[in-house]
C-alpha cells in the first residue's frame, strides 16, 4: 500500500492510531466519469466492514436506473437475511424522498428537505458512511447555505465518514475536505457520438 510522506506531524496530540480513526470528509469532483462510481466502491468496502450506509441522491431523475442502487439494495437484503455486511438505506430525491408523503415539485425545496434529513441522520449517527451523491450542485448554486453545510459536517459526532460527489465543488467545500479527488476527463466515447451503455454508465 502506498505510504504518504508526512511533511509535518499535526500538533493535535493524537497518536497515529487515533488519527487513523478520525472520520473523513471526501469530495469527488471534476468533469471526468467516475465520481459516483468511486463513492459506491467505497460503499462496498463499508458494507464488507459491517457499517450502516446511507445514500442520498440529490439530482438523479427517477427514470435514471443506477446499477449500484440495485446491487446495494440487494446487499441490504442479504444483510437483513443473514447478518452479513451492513444495512444500506437509499434515498432518491428524483423519485421523491422516502420519508415525505408528497414530493415537492420545486427542486430547491426538495434539495433543502434532503439536507434537513441528512442533518438529522448525522446528529443521530444513523450511519457510519454517508454518501451525498450529486450534492455539489445545491451547494454551489446557492440552494443550500454553504456555511451551514460546513458547520454541520465539521460538528458531526462520532466516526461518520461523508463522501460528496458532483462537478464544480464549492471552493469552501474543497478546502474543508480531508480527501479531494478531481476526475479529469481525457477522453470519453460520448465525445465521438457513442451513447451511454448499460453496465458502463448505469
Amino acid at each position: 500500500m502506498p505510504q504518504g510522506k508526512v511533511t509535518e506531524v499535526p500538533a493535535d496530540g493524537l497518536s497515529t492510531r487515533a488519527r487513523r480513526a478520525q472520520p473523513l470528509l471526501a469530495v469527488h469532483t471534476g468533469d471526468g466519469k467516475g465520481k459516483s462510481t468511486a463513492a459506491f466502491g467505497m460503499a462496498l468496502r463499508a458494507w464488507s466492514a459491517g457499517w450502516p450506509i446511507g445514500v442520498f441522491q440529490f439530482t438523479k431523475s427517477p427514470k435514471w436506473k443506477v446499477g449500484e442502487e440495485g446491487a446495494l439494495r440487494a446487499l441490504d437484503e442479504l444483510h437483513a437475511a443473514t447478518g452479513q455486511g451492513g444495512p444500506v438505506t437509499w434515498h432518491k430525491m428524483g423519485a421523491g424522498w422516502s420519508w415525505l408523503r408528497t414530493q415537492p415539485q420545486d427542486h430547491e425545496r426538495a434539495a433543502m428537505a434532503g439536507w434537513e434529513q441528512v442533518k438529522r441522520d448525522l446528529a443521530a449517527q444513523s450511519f457510519r458512511l454517508v454518501i451525498l451523491d450529486e450534492f455539489t450542485y445545491p451547494v454551489s448554486n446557492g440552494t443550500l447555505d454553504v456555511q451551514d453545510v460546513l458547520d454541520t459536517l465539521a460538528a458531526r459526532p462520532g466516526t461518520q465518514h461523508v463522501v460528496i460527489t458532483g462537478r464544480r465543488a464549492h471552493p469552501a467545500l474543497v478546502a474543508a475536505a480531508d480527501l479531494v479527488t478531481d476526475m479529469t476527463k481525457v477522453k470519453h466515447p460520448m465525445d465521438a457520438g457513442r451513447k451511454g451503455q448499460a453496465g458502463i454508465e448505469w
